[in-house]
């Protein structure tokens, strides 16, 4: 039993003796990482130094328990543990060592709190600024966008007038008014010599009664007229070259020059096939009338399409699905006539100076009566159609007499109220849709008829209201008659010099 007893006590102390070696490597172990992490400081003298590392060398003595390394040994005398100084001073020895560093340390952490929350301040008010600045400048845009919008067009009405290396206009409103009133009294003296082209204007493909009543009136007088047959909703470009080639067939196949009227756009595109396809036309062509053509541009075009104002891109997307996906057309049909684009045109292409050329613009009525009255009667002579009869006798008497159908159309209302908005926010008088001062081309003969004309008169008014009062066809034959006379006098003073 002695024996046993003795045997468990030498193993349990075994044990115990290598759990305490295992406890001394672990410590000893994190004080050279300890070390190695905190450097000795010049608080620790080279003594220690050497000391520390006399006493990390491992011994060299041999035996069976080499591999360790001061551990405690076992007394069978005094049964008990004893304790290896070597270990002690090594564990002082580091301590010592590493204290100063800690410390060190737990005095910088008090510091590093500081820097980093006076980084977190500055990025916290870096942040507050690069807002604030943000919301400053989305205020200065919606700011520029409120002026831009309010601005609109008053800087640019009337640009023409002021443009440098302008010709001046003359007036010829007093000669207009004495042909159209021979031409009245039954006196008509538009020479056969040339073929009389009139140019729709925009959107008339879409209206079928655009110069018909005119055409037909010249056709009954014997005269050689025509309608251009353009894609109106095209770009001005596009369809100077289309009235170039059209220019040509009517002159290679009659041999008379020809006499242009454009109204609205079409005097636009009128104007840019001259200016484009001058050298091709200056034989073909005898003179030009520019009805209510936006020559320098117009601001409801250019109301809608300016960029940087508010509600621009909504704008656009709205006509480029009526113009382009409803219509079929060219968003640069309407973008050719904004003062911007007009600009670029006419200070790159400017008009021939040895050729006939009227400008005509009107004012249209803002009257109580007209805005009141969203109806206008037009007649519209429609070619004669077999038609059944009836057993009425209005029936009858409609087949007889039956070309002339009453449309309602209240384009003259919306043309006075365009030109009220023009004449509130601009101050300009207008036809409700151009105004006058951009109608009057440099260079030109200006007509400015007393009457309260609006900008869709040439396409209703081919059945007079009031007899009193000229219409379209009689107003068309005057023009041209004019332009005549102009072309006259030019090639008298041509033959003078």
């Amino acid at each position: 039993m002695d024996d046993i007893f003795t045997n468990l006590l030498k193993l349990t102390t075994y044990i115990s003796d290598r759990f305490l070696k295992f406890l001394e490597d672990l410590v000893l172990r994190d004080a050279i990482r300890g070390r190695e992490n905190f450097r000795a400081t010049p608080l620790i003298s080279s003594q220690h130094n050497s000391k520390e590392t006399t006493s990390l060398q491992p011994p060299q003595v041999g035996g069976e328990n080499n591999e360790i390394c001061g551990r405690r040994a076992f007394n069978n005398n005094n049964s008990e543990l004893l304790v290896d100084t070597r270990s002690v001073i090594i564990k002082a020895s580091y301590v010592s060592a590493a204290l100063p560093s800690f410390l060190l340390k737990g005095l910088t952490l008090p510091l590093l709190g500081l820097q980093y929350a006076w980084s977190l301040g500055v990025t916290s008010c870096r942040y507050s600024f690069s807002c604030i600045k943000c919301a400053q400048l989305h205020v200065h845009r919606i700011r520029s966008r409120v002026l831009k919008t309010l601005r609109g067009s008053a800087d640019d009405i009337g640009w023409l007038q002021h443009a440098p290396g302008m010709p001046l206009a003359q007036d010829g409103t007093s000669r207009f008014l004495e042909l159209l009133s021979d031409i009245r009294n039954g006196k008509h003296s538009l020479p056969s010599s040339f073929v009389y082209l009139l140019i729709p204007g925009l959107f008339s493909n879409h209206g079928p009664l655009y110069f018909v009543a005119t055409k037909r009136f010249f056709s009954k007088m014997g005269l050689a007229c025509h309608i251009a047959k353009v894609h109106s909703e095209a770009s001005v470009e596009h369809n100077a070259l289309e009235l170039k080639q059209y220019i040509e067939e009517i002159y290679w196949g009659s041999g008379k020059p020809v006499m242009l009227l454009g109204h609205s756009k079409g005097g636009i595109d009128a104007a840019a096939a001259l200016s484009l396809y001058w050298s091709d036309l200056k034989d073909k062509v005898a003179g030009l009338a520019l009805v209510q053509s936006p020559y320098g541009g117009t601001p409801i075009a250019s109301d809608i399409l300016r960029e940087g104002q508010i509600g621009d891109k909504e704008a656009r997307r709205i006509l480029e699905l009526i113009i382009c996906k409803i219509i079929k057309g060219d968003i640069r049909a309407l973008e050719d006539l904004t003062y911007e684009r007009r600009k670029e045109f006419i200070m790159k292409h400017k008009l021939p100076l040895g050729i006939p050329l009227i400008s005509f613009h009107s004012e249209a009525s803002i009257a109580p009566s007209v805005l009141a009255t969203m109806t206008q009667i037009a007649h519209a002579e429609l070619p004669r159609l077999v038609l059944p009869k009836f057993v009425s006798k209005v029936s009858d008497s409609f087949v007889k007499s039956g070309h002339q159908v009453p449309v309602l159309i209240p384009a003259s209302a919306a043309m006075a109220v365009f030109a009220l908005h023009l004449q509130l926010r601009y101050g300009e008088k207008s036809d409700g849709l151009v105004t006058c001062r951009d109608a009057e081309v440099p260079g030109s003969v200006v007509v400015r008829p007393n009457m309260k004309l609006d900008h869709a008169w040439m396409v209703y008014s081919s059945k007079k209201k009031n007899p009193s009062e000229p219409d379209a066809r009689e107003m068309c034959q005057a023009l041209f008659t004019l332009l005549v006379e102009l072309g006259k006098t030019e090639r008298e003073v041509e033959q003078i010099v």
